[in-house]
């Protein structure tokens, strides 16, 4: 009776002990999972991957393109006769392309000069509270621009290579608070051909941009863009602009007054001819975002 007794305890015992086990398995599990989901990453330092013409700390989400369209106007002391510089503009047209949530590329046509440029730009680093504390958001950026204008010069012997321009920056930036973010962009810029032997084919730049959140919806912009010295002619000027964001559902209209003609990286950064505070600096401008869902990342992510 008592090794009948054995046989039935002792399999209900080990079956029990194994139950209780698993059971606290699945817990310690399940609080893992929670400890987990306490990380919690910081959003909406900009509005948009620009701040105006700078990368902003933002990166495209995975499955979405981000449609962008550019003017920048004649300078504003062109008076009334040029309607204060709406009669003429430069445009800039352009898709973002998010990847992943860390990963974008982009492409853009530029009227100043013709440009062609295209992008990649990743987020190393992600500012987030709780389990992970990372207190900035770190990404890195490059990009190839391609001009496609005629040559100034014809007559002489021309290259492809001549044509091409290339820039890399590193973003450093935080979001100190539900209405005050900053970023600082070391900016790095190749050119194949230079105007001058006085000018250096690389060049080295600092940027830096900030938000300042106004209501919900509204926020004031501003970026800067400093050349260090004897890198570039005495009549290029660093980069300076101010701007409004306003968020209207999908879309995003940025409004400003800058000095800068172009609106590629390279450009704004090396071919600036134009003085902020000077005579003809100031233009007035605007970007419009529009963002389009191609596909449903985490749907996607999920069926893997």
């Amino acid at each position: 009776m008592v090794v009948k007794n054995l046989l039935i305890l002792g399999p209900l015992s080990i079956l029990t002990l194994f139950g209780q086990k698993l059971t606290a398995q699945t817990s310690l599990l399940d609080e893992l999972g929670k400890d987990e989901a306490t990380t919690e990453y910081v959003k909406y330092s900009f509005k948009t991957n620009r701040v105006i013409n700078l990368h902003s700390l933002e990166s495209t989400a995975a499955g979405v393109m981000d449609f962008k369209m550019s003017h920048r106007f004649n300078p504003v002391n062109n008076g009334l006769y040029d309607l204060f510089g709406l009669d003429g503009a430069q445009q800039r047209f352009g898709f973002d392309f998010g990847l992943t949530d860390d990963l974008t590329v982009g492409i853009n046509r530029n009227s100043y000069r013709k440009a062609i440029d295209g992008f990649v730009k990743y987020r190393i680093l992600r500012q987030s509270t709780g389990k992970v504390n990372m207190p900035i958001t770190l990404a890195v950026m490059t990009s190839a621009a391609l001009e496609t204008q005629k040559f100034d010069v014809p007559t002489r012997e021309n290259y492809f290579s001549s044509r091409m321009f290339y820039t890399s920056q590193i973003i450093i930036g935080r979001k100190f608070n539900d209405f005050l973010s900053l970023e600082l962009v070391p900016t790095y810029v190749h050119r194949n051909l230079v105007g001058t032997a006085a000018e250096k084919n690389d060049v080295y730049a600092l940027g830096a941009g900030g938000r300042v959140r106004l209501t919900k919806r509204m926020a004031l912009t501003g970026e800067y863009m400093y050349v260090f010295p004897n890198q570039l002619l005495t009549q290029y000027k660093n980069m300076l602009s101010i701007g409004l964001d306003i968020e209207t559902g999908g879309h995003v209209f940025q409004l400003h007054f800058t000095n800068a003609p172009s609106m590629s990286e390279y450009s704004f950064t090396t071919q600036n001819d134009a003085d902020f505070f000077g005579n003809d600096g100031i233009r007035m401008g605007f970007n419009i975002s529009r963002v389009f869902t191609l596909w449903n990342a985490k749907k996607v992510k999920s069926e893997k």
